[in-house]
C-alpha cells in the first residue's frame, strides 16, 4: 500500500521532495472489445481512452504497462485501442510492455500488439488471430409455427443473412470476402508488430488457432513468460512502482450501467434496457468466453 501511495505522489511532489523512483503505470484492459453486459463491461476506445491517456502522460514514467485479459470481439474498437496505444507511445516516447493474463487472444492479441513486448503466465491462451461471425437459421420453425416473415427494404442486399429468411450463397460469398480483408488487415498488423520474432510457419500462425503461452513463445507470438511484478522488478529493479491506472468512471461510479445503473436508470425515468436483451448479451459474453475454456 505505501509503495502505491508514494507512486501516486511522486510524479505531484516538487523535484527537490519527489522520492528517487522508478514509476510504471499499469492500465487494465479486462473484457470483450465492443461488446457490454449490464453485468460485465467490455472494452471500446471511449471507455479506455482516458486511461491510456493518463498512463502515457505519467510523469518520468518508464514504460507503460497493459494488463490485458481479452477473448477478442470487434475488431474496429481493437484496431481502434491499437493505434491509440501506438500514437500515445510515439508521442510520449514510451516503451510499452503488454502481460497477458487469462487469454489476449483474437482482438485481444491485437491490442496486445501495440506492446513493443509481450509477457504471459505459463497458462495464458494466445492466438485467435482469424475473423469469425456466427448466426442462427429459424425459417423452417416459424414456416412450422404458421409464421409469415415480412420484410420490406430499399436496397437489394438490405436484408442480408436475415436468420428467418434461407441462407442465400451470394451473401454468405459476399460476408466471407468481408472477413478475408480484415483477416489480412489483421495478419498485416502482426507481420509489422512482431517482425522477424515470429518463427512458426504462417498457415499455422494466421489459421486463426490458440494455444498455451509456451507455445505462443516458440511461434514468437509472445516474448517471455512471466508476470507484472516479477518481470517489472527485474528489468527496473526492486523498488519499482506499479500504480494502477484507474478506468473512466460515470456519475455513479461505474464504467457502464451494470445492475446498479440500470436501477438508476429506472429512478431517473429513463427506459432501462429490455431483461431479454440483457439475457441475451450475457449468453452471447458467455459463449465468447467459454471458446478459450474460461
Amino acid at each position: 500500500m505505501f509503495e502505491r501511495v508514494r507512486g501516486f505522489l511522486a510524479p505531484v511532489l516538487p523535484s527537490r521532495l519527489r522520492p528517487s523512483l522508478v514509476v510504471v503505470p499499469v492500465v487494465r484492459l479486462s473484457g470483450i472489445i465492443g461488446f457490454t453486459t449490464p453485468l460485465r463491461p467490455g472494452l471500446t476506445l471511449s471507455s479506455v481512452a482516458r486511461s491510456l491517456e493518463r498512463a502515457f502522460a505519467w510523469p518520468n514514467a518508464k514504460a507503460v504497462a497493459l494488463a490485458i485479459n481479452s477473448p477478442g470481439g470487434s475488431a474496429v474498437q481493437s484496431h481502434l485501442i491499437f493505434r491509440r496505444i501506438r500514437q500515445l507511445a510515439e508521442e510520449n516516447a514510451r516503451p510499452v510492455i503488454a502481460f497477458v493474463e487469462d487469454v489476449a487472444a483474437s482482438g485481444g492479441y491485437m491490442i496486445a500488439c501495440a506492446a513493443d513486448e509481450i509477457v504471459c503466465d505459463p497458462a495464458s491462451i494466445v492466438g485467435s488471430i482469424g475473423v469469425i461471425g456466427a448466426t442462427f437459421g429459424f425459417p423452417e420453425a416459424i414456416k412450422k409455427l404458421g409464421i409469415e416473415r415480412r420484410v420490406y427494404t430499399a436496397g437489394e442486399h438490405k436484408a442480408t443473412l436475415d436468420p428467418f429468411l434461407a441462407e442465400n450463397e451470394d451473401d454468405v460469398a459476399r460476408l466471407k470476402a468481408i472477413q478475408r480483408d480484415i483477416h489480412s488487415m489483421f495478419i498485416g498488423l502482426v507481420r509489422e508488430r512482431r517482425g522477424e520474432r515470429l518463427t512458426g510457419p504462417e498457415n499455422t500462425v494466421f489459421s486463426g488457432e490458440y494455444w498455451v503461452a509456451k507455445t505462443a513463445k516458440d511461434l514468437g507470438l509472445v516474448d517471455q513468460l512471466g508476470d507484472v511484478r516479477g518481470f517489472l522488478r527485474q528489468r527496473f529493479g526492486e523498488d519499482v512502482v506499479t500504480p494502477p491506472v484507474p478506468a473512466e468512471r460515470s456519475l455513479f461510479g461505474r464504467r457502464t450501467p451494470g445492475v446498479a445503473g440500470i436501477a438508476t436508470e429506472g429512478l431517473l425515468g429513463i427506459e432501462p434496457r429490455g431483461l431479454v436483451d440483457d439475457l441475451i448479451s450475457a449468453l452471447e459474453a458467455r459463449a465468447i468466453w467459454a471458446r478459450f475454456g474460461l
